[in-house]
């Protein structure tokens, strides 16, 4: 079965760095569009970031744009999202989002929290 793990989350400083990871399993990994998305208790869910099966098209949230950068290594079935210049408004669990046809997988979220 489908399964998306999430890693790297935490607690940083406004200005700081974090990678996260996603761990895909149970598909083939390499046909995929993989998302990352947001949510916070203020607000609604939202796409962060998505990146073509092979890599090539990615397309960023206007709040993110450069300062995260989505990247996927398909040997690995791993999908990453480096974060860079963060704010407190970035605060939120993140994740990891897959749709096969009319289905649609989630991981766990992993929760980024950005304060001083």
């Amino acid at each position: 079965q489908v399964q998306l793990v999430e890693s790297g989350g935490g607690l940083v400083q406004p200005g700081g760095s974090l990678r996260l990871s996603c761990a895909a399993s149970g598909f083939t990994f390499s046909r995929y569009t993989m998302n990352w998305y947001r949510q916070s208790p203020e607000k609604e869910r939202e796409l962060v970031a998505n990146i073509s099966p092979a890599g090539i098209t990615r397309n960023y949230a206007n709040s993110v744009k450069g300062r995260f950068t989505i990247s996927r290594d398909n040997a690995k079935n791993t999908v990453y999202l480096q974060m860079n210049s963060l704010k407190p408004e970035d605060t939120a669990v993140y994740y990891c989002n897959l749709r096969v046809e009319t289905t649609t997988y989630w991981g766990q979220g992993t929760q980024v929290t950005v304060s001083s």
